[in-house]
C-alpha cells in the first residue's frame, strides 16, 4: 500500500511517486464505489474537523469519505469550542490527538494549520487556508487524469488571481510533469517560493495575458475573484472583466480542452455561464471527485501512521 509523510498541508510534501499513487487510488476508489464494492478501511476511526469559514464541498465530501470508508467525522465550528473562550491553537491540537485518528481544518490563515500541525500527534490535513487548498488541487489532478491520460503531455492555463489553488496546482504540476502558465495581473501572481520549487521540475510561466495562456491549453482553470479570504472585494477591479474565462477565450484553447473551477462559481464574473455550463466543462466531476480523492488522502495517511 502507498503512504505518506504525516500531514497534508500544501501538496509540496509529496514525492511524484506518491503523488502519481494517490491519483491512482482515487481513480481506483471512484471506480470500485459505482461498482458497488465497498472499503471498511477506516472503520472505529474520526476524523475531527475544524472549520474556522463556510463550506459545502470540503465538509460534505468530508463526512461521506469517512462514512463510505466505515469510519465518523465530527463537525467543530470554532464557536462550539473552548477556542472561543481563548484555549490556544496548540492545547487545542493536542486535545483533539487523544480523541480522533486524523483532523482536518479550513483556516483563515496558513500559520494556524501549521500549528495545529506541529501540536498534533495525528495526520492533519489543510482543508483551505489563505496560501494552500491541497484537497482541490489533488482533485483537480484525478478529474485531468481522467479526462487527459498523460499528464506529462498537457499544459494547464491558470487565469485569474493567483491564489491558493493556484499555489497547489503549480505544486501538483511538478509532480505530474505537467506545464502550467499562469495569467493574473502583476500583483496578483501565486507565491515565488512555490514557482521557483516547480521550476526545477516542469515549465511554469507567468504573463498578465490570457490569451497568451489559454493559446493552445489543454485545460484552463479558474477561480472566484472575490476570495474567502477577501472580505472587501478589493481585487475585483484588477482581474474583472481582463480575466474573465469565456467562449472567446476557450476557443483560443485546443478543442478538446477542458474547463474546471473549484466552485462556488460566480457566472458572469470570473467565468460566463455559457463555458461554466457548456460542453467543455468537467466542473462537477471535479467537485464529485474531491469525494474520491479525500478517501484515498484518508486511508494513506492511515497507512502511513499506523
Amino acid at each position: 500500500m502507498m503512504t505518506l509523510t504525516k500531514n497534508f498541508l500544501t501538496l509540496g510534501e509529496l514525492t511524484p511517486d506518491e503523488f502519481s499513487g494517490l491519483l491512482d487510488l482515487s481513480l481506483k476508489l471512484k471506480q470500485d464505489l459505482k461498482n458497488g464494492s465497498t472499503h471498511y478501511t477506516l472503520t472505529s476511526k474520526t476524523l475531527a474537523m475544524i472549520f474556522q469559514k463556510p463550506s459545502t464541498r470540503t465538509r460534505i465530501s468530508f463526512e461521506v469519505g469517512m462514512h463510505q470508508l466505515g469510519g465518523h467525522a465530527l463537525n467543530l465550528a470554532p464557536g462550539d469550542m473552548q477556542l472561543s473562550r481563548g484555549e490556544t491553537l496548540e492545547d487545542t491540537a493536542r486535545t483533539i490527538s487523544r480523541y480522533a485518528d486524523f483532523m482536518m481544518a479550513r483556516v483563515y490563515k496558513h500559520s494556524q494549520i501549521e500549528t495545529l500541525a506541529n501540536n498534533a500527534s495525528i495526520p492533519t490535513i489543510n482543508g483551505l487556508s489563505d496560501t494552500f487548498h491541497p484537497c482541490q488541487a489533488l482533485a483537480d489532478f484525478v478529474t485531468i487524469l481522467e479526462y487527459k491520460g498523460d499528464l506529462q503531455k498537457i499544459r494547464i492555463a491558470w487565469v485569474g488571481d493567483g491564489n491558493n489553488v493556484c499555489n497547489s496546482l503549480i505544486y501538483g504540476a511538478a509532480l505530474a510533469g505537467s506545464k502550467m502558465t499562469i495569467a493574473t495581473p502583476e500583483n496578483l501572481q501565486p507565491l515565488p517560493d512555490v514557482i521557483r520549487h516547480a521550476n526545477r521540475s516542469t515549465s511554469i510561466d507567468l504573463t498578465t495575458d490570457p490569451a497568451k495562456a489559454a493559446q493552445d491549453a489543454d485545460v484552463i482553470v479558474t477561480d472566484t475573484f472575490k476570495s474567502i479570504h477577501d472580505t472587501t472585494g478589493a481585487n475585483m477591479d484588477k482581474l474583472f472583466p481582463t480575466y474573465q474565462v469565456n467562449d472567446t477565450l476557450m476557443r483560443l484553447a485546443k478543442p478538446d480542452a477542458i474547463f474546471m473551477h473549484c466552485l462556488p462559481a460566480t457566472r458572469g464574473v470570473e467565468v460566463t455561464a455559457s463555458v461554466l455550463d457548456g460542453s467543455q466543462s468537467v466542473v462537477w466531476d471535479e467537485a464529485e471527485n474531491r469525494l474520491h480523492s479525500q478517501k484515498a488522502l484518508l486511508v494513506a495517511l492511515l497507512e502511513a501512521n499506523s
